[in-house]
């Protein structure tokens, strides 16, 4: 489990010492690093710890030790400790769940220029979207719970879902509607059932166009970024022993962080403050603006702040998901179950908006095309939906940081 350090050439009294069973142990890894320190000679770092494999039905507890090392390349010959009582004991029953979401929902602040608003599913199917199969130009109404989209399976391409074809119809699709927006809650063990992850997933109709940050010029792109449906979350860590909240994560496009509750913003008592950029719609706990692919300066900017735009969590929710209750528990809704994309995909030249991006840089900037075109992530180059929450890999496993 660990080493005992002490600034003495005695031995230890055994008393200080404890065994753990080798089948109550799991593998573990570094986690984030504590503190590093470098000299000429040698570096040394202190990381912390967590379980190797994490996610919903995996057994791994943290114990909240830390590892040493002057290499990366050490082996971690320390452990974790293993949860062997499968059914998870400590979690919260649905009742606990709700007062939990009640204490602790998050405020979602949206950009004050925001022009792609969330909405709930319902008012998405309702107000024109329309389900594609491969092989037919003509789209399929979909019902407001979801019940004619294809179930289960994997994404295969054969079906996908787009805007109408009325223009006027499609500019309000695109809007979304905020009065009717909710978040979408998965509730999960966690660390072997020692926390509770309640995931909250937005979803807005549409994602906007990206902005590129050159040195001190902004600059809007016309379609660079556009995707028809967006889906978006955050997680809180809450733990089970005290019911306190440890962490939450913050989405960002493909990857993500952990925050710890310390360094969180807060209103209205307990509830932690999210907030959502403008346009891509991935969560930050501090209002400012962020870069994405950032190299020399240059990057694509999310712009995060407070508005009269918001959600509060904790008043508008929809519980989808709770395995951990048992089978039937929480009935999970048909569009859920749909695991192709919310969105068609569209290729288009990109290079023809970088080129008028390199016309505008100022001459001290020297980026060739390709330079430009390699800076940023492949998805801004293409327009293609996401697939549904259920379809990600954190809906099993653990967040990507």
């Amino acid at each position: 489990m660990g080493f005992l350090v002490t600034d003495r050439s005695e031995e230890p009294s055994r008393d200080d010492i404890r065994c753990v069973r080798a089948d109550l142990t799991e593998r573990c890894e570094t986690g984030d690093l504590i503190v590093t320190i470098k000299s000429k000679s040698q570096s040394f770092q202190v990381w912390e710890t967590r379980p190797f494999e994490r996610g919903m039905y995996k057994s791994g507890v943290s114990v909240g030790t830390f590892f040493c090392c002057t290499s990366l390349k050490e082996y971690l010959n320390i452990s974790c400790l293993k949860n062997l009582n499968s059914t998870f004991e400590g979690m919260p029953n649905l009742n606990q769940v709700q007062a939990l979401i009640g204490h602790y929902g998050p405020t979602v602040f949206f950009h004050p220029d925001e022009e792609f608003f969330p909405s709930s599913v319902p008012w998405f199917f309702k107000n024109g979207a329309l389900l594609y199969r491969n092989g037919n130009t003509k789209g399929e109404p979909i019902d407001m719970r979801g019940s004619n989209l294809p179930c289960g399976g994997e994404n295969d391409g054969a079906y996908w879902i787009d805007l109408p074809t009325n223009d006027n119809a499609r500019e309000n699709l695109k809007s979304g509607n905020i009065k009717t927006a909710r978040l979408y809650v998965h509730v999960k063990p966690a660390l072997g059932g020692t926390f509770t992850d309640i995931v909250m997933w937005v979803f807005c109709p549409f994602n906007g166009p990206a902005a590129i940050k050159v040195s001190f010029l902004n600059i809007k792109l016309k379609k660079i970024g556009e995707h028809v449906s967006d889906w978006e979350h955050f997680t809180l860590r809450i733990c089970n022993f005290s019911g306190e909240l440890w962490q939450v994560y913050f989405s960002e496009h493909s990857g993500g962080k952990w925050v710890d509750a310390s360094d969180l913003e807060f209103i209205h008592g307990n509830k932690p403050i999210v907030y959502s950029s403008k346009h891509g719609h991935a969560s930050y706990p501090h209002p400012g603006s962020y870069l994405q692919g950032s190299v020399a300066g240059i990057g694509v900017r999310n712009d995060a702040a407070r508005s009269k735009f918001f959600v509060d969590s904790s008043l508008k929710y929809e519980i989808i998901a709770a395995e951990y209750l048992g089978d039937g528990y929480i009935a999970e809704p048909d569009w859920l179950q749909y695991m192709r994309e919310w969105g068609p995909t569209v290729k288009y030249n990109s290079r023809s908006e970088i080129e008028r991006l390199i016309d505008l840089l100022p001459p001290f900037v020297q980026f060739s095309l390709e330079d430009l075109l390699a800076l940023f992530p492949t998805e801004l180059y293409g327009e293609e939906g996401p697939t549904g929450p259920k379809e990600k890999n954190n809906w099993f496993g653990d967040e990507r940081c």
